[in-house]
């Protein structure tokens, strides 16, 4: 076990646990200090669950070091750095490069949306960095505004928490059936059970720009219910402060994704708004020719009501089987994380419109960018499993 001091704890002999700061998807994140060569760090623990059976445990274990493994393949100033990987008592850390900022989650509901030019910058530097992470076969699928960080004295933006990231070579943490994701910023194909490509990650870039610049996701809802209707077959409404970008927007929330927009596409249109300053010129993306037929929207519905009156936690619903397949039903709290179920058909593509009439906002000073640096992401993303019934469809 970690030597344990007054106030502090040292693991592996080497790293010193001064202060919990926050927590990731699946563990506390410490503020500490890298003794062998003086410096800052944080260091993600994984919490231990007395309750847990050992494959559970086990399972646990692979889900951290699967996310040190994702992001020690990156190099990019947008994505956070891994220093070491160490375990103490049976339990993994990851060590990572330490940032002091707040994540784009704790920014919008300390100072509100940010204007248009802001979510320009801040969705043309997470392009960029997923472009890096696709290239090298690493899926996020967890994007959302509290797994970005905007640095202090920067106003860099990083990309952090590969918690349930997909990496090539490496076994899926879906295989027992759980799959976990926040479901405002999931693709509808996720949710559909028709897998996961680079285009998922590029949906939930639309889905935060939304939420950036009007306060929350565009398919946030009372229920479970309510999220699953909105990702799936509810008519789109980017806010009205979507206007100057709205093109990207649209392009990101295309509902077919062999449709969507890609990450250089979306990149280069968004810098060039920043460099102009000019609103992009809006057109539509395509349109899918397929639909979800009512009955396969209805059974999602009562699957989801019948979990919630059978007592299941809104945080979590889990798949029958294995893969990266499942319907994915929401909590309606946003960056909630949850487990899901049974496939339905493709996904449909509808038209994206702005929900009031365009504006143009204030242009914030310009910010620098350097090498990245990880941090905590406040905001918990839990995640239970529970069984589902099989879908009748």
């Amino acid at each position: 076990m970690g030597t344990e001091g007054a106030n502090f704890r040292v693991i592996a002999g080497r790293y010193r646990l001064d202060a919990r700061v926050g927590r990731g998807g699946m563990g506390v994140v410490w503020r500490a200090t890298d003794q062998l060569l003086g410096r800052r760090v944080a260091v993600k623990e994984l919490p231990l669950d007395e309750t847990l059976s050992a494959a559970e445990a086990r399972h646990q274990r692979e889900r951290t070091l699967r996310e040190a493994q994702a992001v020690a393949r990156l190099s990019h100033p947008h994505v956070i750095v891994v220093h070491d990987v160490v375990e103490d008592d049976e339990r993994p850390y990851i060590v990572m490069e330490l940032i002091d900022g707040d994540s784009l989650a704790d920014r919008i509901a300390a100072h509100g949306p940010v204007d248009a030019r802001e979510a320009a910058r801040i969705g043309a530097d997470l392009l960029s960095a997923l472009r890096t992470a696709h290239a090298a076969g690493v899926l996020h699928r967890d994007i959302k505004p509290a797994n970005v960080i905007i640095e202090d004295g920067t106003d860099r933006v990083v990309l952090t928490d590969f918690g349930i990231a997909q990496v090539p070579g490496a076994s899926t943490l879906t295989e027992s059936g759980s799959f976990v994701g926040s479901p405002e910023y999931t693709a509808p194909e996720r949710m559909s059970g028709a897998g996961t490509g680079p285009a998922s990650d590029l949906w939930s870039v639309g889905a935060l720009l939304c939420a950036a610049l009007s306060g929350e996701s565009p398919f946030r809802r009372d229920s479970l219910s309510g999220v699953v209707l909105a990702v799936v077959s509810e008519e789109i409404r980017p806010p009205a402060q979507a206007a100057p970008i709205l093109p990207v927007v649209q392009g990101l929330l295309e509902r077919d994704p062999g449709l969507r927009l890609d990450a250089v596409g979306a990149e280069r249109m968004l810098r060039e708004f920043l460099d102009t300053g000019l609103t992009l010129v809006a057109k539509r993306f395509g349109r899918a020719d397929h639909t979800y037929s009512p009955r396969s929207v209805l059974a999602t519905v009562v699957l989801v009501a019948a979990m919630a009156v059978a007592g299941v936690s809104a945080a979590a619903l889990l798949v029958k089987g294995g893969g990266d397949g499942g319907v994915v039903p929401s909590s309606s709290t946003p960056g909630t994380s949850v487990s899901t179920t049974p496939p339905l058909p493709t996904t449909p593509s509808v038209s994206t419109r702005p929900t009031g009439p365009p504006g143009r906002s204030p242009s914030p000073s310009p910010s620098t960018s350097s090498s990245a640096a990880p941090s905590p992401s406040p905001t918990p993303s839990s995640s239970t499993s529970a069984p589902v019934p099989a879908n009748s469809e």
